[in-house]
């Protein structure tokens, strides 16, 4: 910030990385959902993996929203946008034999990094389906830090359980000792909360070895 003396760490990253959902052929590109969207998660910049659900035929991908920095919260409303350009690598992980085991089942925004996996989730994951008719105003209107925060439980619990075959007691002792959930966003209409747990908590623990089934 010029003249204050404050500097501002650069995060550079695509707010907004979506495939198209099913319930709607025209969407509100502000709220995020299952499909991704604008998510406006700082995470997901160079290196990061983001795995989406592919909900119809082709996918549909599309990116853009170009951040410089931004912070959890995005408490102001906005992250500091400038134009931006990327090297982006697309991989389809088909359903059934091969597919990797925390890949199963995937119905919401998944970001790894080198270090970490962040799974992310929302006050409504799929408000197109859930909120009927007039979801795209009633998401501005119904969305909750609560009902993201219990979202977000339910999926890290989730994907725990089933990425490194874990008990759920098990999953839930780590979870309150080892997973970070932080709020994403509360400026998109479907507010965002994540969650943050480091790969070296499971140590040699390998990824389960069981295969998604069709």
């Amino acid at each position: 910030m010029s003249g204050s003396g404050v500097r501002i760490p650069a995060r550079l990253h695509f707010g907004c990385i979506a495939v198209a959902p099913r319930e709607a052929d025209l969407v509100d590109s502000i709220p995020p959902g299952y499909f991704g969207g604008n998510v406006d998660n700082w995470r997901i910049g160079a290196g990061a993996k983001l795995y989406l659900p592919v909900a119809v035929q082709g996918a549909l991908l599309s990116l853009g929203d170009g951040h410089f920095a931004q912070s959890d919260g995005e408490i102001n409303g906005t992250g500091l946008e400038c134009s931006l350009t990327g090297d982006i690598i697309i991989k389809l992980h088909k359903a059934g034999e091969g597919c990797p085991a925390f890949l199963r089942g995937l119905n919401s925004p998944l970001i790894e990094t080198e270090h970490s996996w962040v799974i992310q989730s929302f006050s409504h994951p799929n408000y197109l389906r859930d909120l009927g008719s007039n979801a795209q105003s009633d998401v501005y209107k119904t969305s909750t830090i609560e009902l993201a925060l219990r979202n977000a439980f339910r999926q890290t619990r989730r994907f725990i359980m089933q990425t490194y075959d874990l008990t759920e007691d098990e999953v839930l002792s780590i979870m309150s000792l080892a997973a970070d959930f932080g709020i994403t966003q509360v400026a998109d209409g479907n507010f965002g909360v994540h969650a943050t747990i480091t790969k070296a908590v499971f140590g040699e623990r390998q990824h389960s070895q069981r295969t998604a089934r069709s």
